[in-house]
């Protein structure tokens, strides 16, 4: 081989990245992914505690039913918010925009974000905090990352939940919601680790504190670049960063509605 080649052989070997984990329609291979996947989570700076969660981890079945039978976001507004219970939402939104005027006034004034759309956020959610979920965090986003339909959008939020395990602020067991949703809002663990902010100033960010969680959800909508005092119904300027928070176009006109009736 001429010297020319060889010096081309190993100038290709040093640009070419490492390949990614490779992603599966089925989990016969998780347990193989998962040493593969942990080499690509240490070259994004995951430490030693976030990999052995990953190692700990299990193939989510129960997430995998619930990505591929996703059928409330098909449904027209009317019912969409009919089965989300709208007016309770509203109702019990009122209820605890009245109770926490100063907490919520607050919220507005630091971030922009008015309490209705917090509150509609929070209900359509978790029920204000009444279930956040039952599911493994760490299992249920590595199971999104594996499998090939959303590899690309999942995998920096297990490098996320990964990092969030190495700072401590969440576990290996902690659980939340089927696509690894955490606390009060339902963060994903990418931007639970990009947006989440210690509300209550306890010296740490815990999504299933509920000051922490609305502070945070505040704090995502205004960084992704909510308008204080604009409007956000369909049409108006801030309905944009509302489509930040969910890709469904029923949920984003729910956000809206809801929220400007418990403003209202």
């Amino acid at each position: 081989m001429h010297l020319k080649s060889c010096l081309s052989c190993l100038f290709i070997a040093f640009v070419t990245p490492a390949l990614a984990a490779p992603c599966s329609d089925t989990g016969g291979n998780y347990e193989a992914w998962k040493p593969v996947m942990a080499d690509e989570a240490r070259a994004a700076g995951v430490g030693n505690r976030g990999i052995d969660a990953l190692m700990a981890s299990s193939y989510s079945k129960a997430t995998i039913s619930a990505d591929r039978n996703q059928k409330s976001f098909k449904y027209s507004l009317e019912k969409f918010l009919q089965v989300r219970g709208a007016e309770t939402i509203i109702s019990q939104g009122r209820s605890r925009k009245k109770k926490n005027a100063e907490f919520y006034a607050a919220l507005e004034q630091q971030y922009g974000v008015p309490a209705g759309v917090l509150l509609a956020i929070h209900g359509m959610e978790t029920g204000f905090g009444g279930f956040m979920g039952d599911t493994n965090v760490v299992s249920a986003i590595a199971t999104l990352a594996y499998d090939c339909r959303r590899s690309d959008y999942f995998t920096p939020h297990l490098i996320g939940a990964l990092k969030l395990v190495d700072r401590g602020s969440i576990s290996a067991a902690t659980v939340g919601a089927k696509h690894g949703e955490l606390g009060h809002t339902q963060f994903l663990p990418g931007n639970a680790l990009n947006y989440g902010v210690d509300g209550n100033g306890d010296g740490r960010i815990d999504l299933t504190n509920q000051t922490d969680a609305l502070a945070s959800t505040a704090n995502f909508l205004r960084k992704k670049g909510w308008r204080p005092g604009k409007g956000y119904q369909e049409g108006e300027p801030n309905f944009a960063v509302i489509k930040e928070w969910n890709a469904a176009r029923v949920y984003q006109q729910a956000i809206a509605l809801m929220g400007a009736r418990i403003d209202g």
